[in-house]
């Protein structure tokens, strides 16, 4: 039988425009996915119902299209697969390796004694165990569910590991180590997934063997391979490139207003130039 071809995939979120970083991280795709003869998806990540919104969305993939990128279509939204992702959270929950938490931000970081990799608060487990969840959470109290992480490891012994790719496609592998990251939210108090959840099960469902990703989620696949273990899921390979970074040496965001493609586009700049000035024909 012959193999399958290589499925890409760039996920962006729509709470903001495309910037030079995400269309690096877009070309990037699209390159190696052309050189190993391999499939471009696009997928939109929009779990957040307050920051993300539909014209963003659209506006993101006419950008990729301006930029002369050639995907799959229809184009995977996650906000179409909430049920998917609860049924997920409630395997997880029957099998205990899930609680809830009434947890408030403030209370995490006064709680916490640590960081994880995003900088945030590391959760303390206050919740876990907690007695009188059940009764405040039937009375209407919102919650999160988080990973039981001393659940989780004990369901999955062993030592974990990150399969890798480089840019020109050569394989690899690093250590995992999802602890790190503590009782991580799998579940918000909107929605009933999280980042977390939701990007394994996306990729799952989409086939896709190689995910290229800056450099600032290389830590998330930690806790990403620990989770497609507790699941049952196939594992990806994974690339995490640099970072584009402004001439402060902060890298480009959406939060530090960034100037968007639109923006370059609106002063004459033409997407040939764009490819050429991130290094791509």
């Amino acid at each position: 039988m012959p193999s399958r071809p290589p499925v890409f995939r760039f996920a962006p979120s729509p709470n903001g425009r495309l910037h030079l970083g995400h269309a690096y991280s877009a070309l990037l795709n699209a390159e190696m996915a052309g050189r190993m003869h391999g499939r471009l998806l696009v997928r939109i990540e929009d779990i957040d119902p307050v920051r993300c919104r539909p014209d963003l969305a659209e506006a993101i993939l006419a950008d990729l299209r301006w930029l002369g990128l050639r995907f799959e279509e229809p184009v995977r939204r996650q906000s179409d697969h909430l049920p998917a992702y609860a049924t997920a959270l409630a395997s997880l929950r029957t099998r205990g390796l899930v609680y809830p938490c009434l947890c408030s931000r403030k209370e995490i970081a006064q709680a916490s004694l640590g960081r994880d990799p995003d900088g945030a608060p590391l959760y303390p487990g206050t919740c876990c165990g907690r007695a009188d969840l059940a009764e405040r959470i039937a009375a209407g109290a919102p919650h999160a569910w988080r990973l039981d992480m001393r659940a989780a490891r004990a369901a999955c012994p062993g030592s974990l590991r990150v399969d890798t790719v480089d840019a020109a496609g050569t394989p690899g592998d690093r250590p995992a180590d999802p602890e790190r990251w503590g009782d991580a939210v799998l579940g918000r108090k909107d929605v009933p997934t999280s980042y977390h959840l939701a990007v394994v099960l996306d990729d799952a469902a989409q086939g896709v063997t190689h995910v290229v990703r800056g450099q600032d989620l290389d830590a998330a696949t930690d806790l990403h391979v620990l989770l497609q273990r507790l699941l049952g899921l196939p594992s990806p390979r994974y690339h995490h490139h640099a970072l584009l970074r402004d001439p402060e040496g902060e890298k480009l965001a959406k939060s530090r207003g960034s100037l968007a493609l639109a923006d370059l586009r609106a002063q004459g700049v033409t997407a040939a130039e764009i490819r050429r000035r991130l290094g791509f024909p």
